[in-house]
């Protein structure tokens, strides 16, 4: 087994507007929105949505992409290359994203079943989209 002590501490999407990805995020997957209001003051540069207690998703404006140039090709990353993004839920939070996502006209696969993730061959699975196009896996485990 490996030394379990690193973490992943947050994910960074490009999104067009980040008030409206942090109320998607809210609303229609249930997550934590975090420094909304600051953002929307002008303090910080983006907001972001809280996973778990030690993940987060930054909601970072496209706007930003043209100043990413710590990496050759980093400004051209918008959407890609990440496949998916997968959240792990409870069975009773699983099905309350489905049901959520549903009531807001929100596209889900079909499920998937023992697909194989971090903990294993997770009993249920689907994917959806949000609305700039970040692809999402949620999954729960036996």
């Amino acid at each position: 087994m490996t030394d379990n002590t690193t973490r992943l501490d947050h994910v960074v999407l490009w999104v067009r507007d980040p008030v409206a990805a942090a109320d998607f995020y809210e609303k229609a997957v249930g997550l934590e929105p975090l420094r909304v209001a600051e953002y929307t003051e002008g303090a910080v540069s983006f907001p972001s949505v809280r996973v778990n207690e030690e993940t987060i998703i930054d909601l970072a404006p496209l706007t930003m992409a043209e100043g990413m140039g710590m990496l050759p090709g980093a400004a051209d990353a918008a959407g890609h290359p990440v496949n998916h993004v997968c959240l792990a839920l409870t069975e009773h939070g699983f099905d309350a994203l489905r049901a959520r996502l549903e009531e807001r006209s929100v596209p889900v696969t079909g499920y998937t079943h023992d697909a194989y993730g971090a903990r294993g061959p997770a009993r249920r699975g689907f994917y959806f989209q949000d609305p700039d196009g970040n692809v999402f896996e949620a999954r729960h485990y036996a």
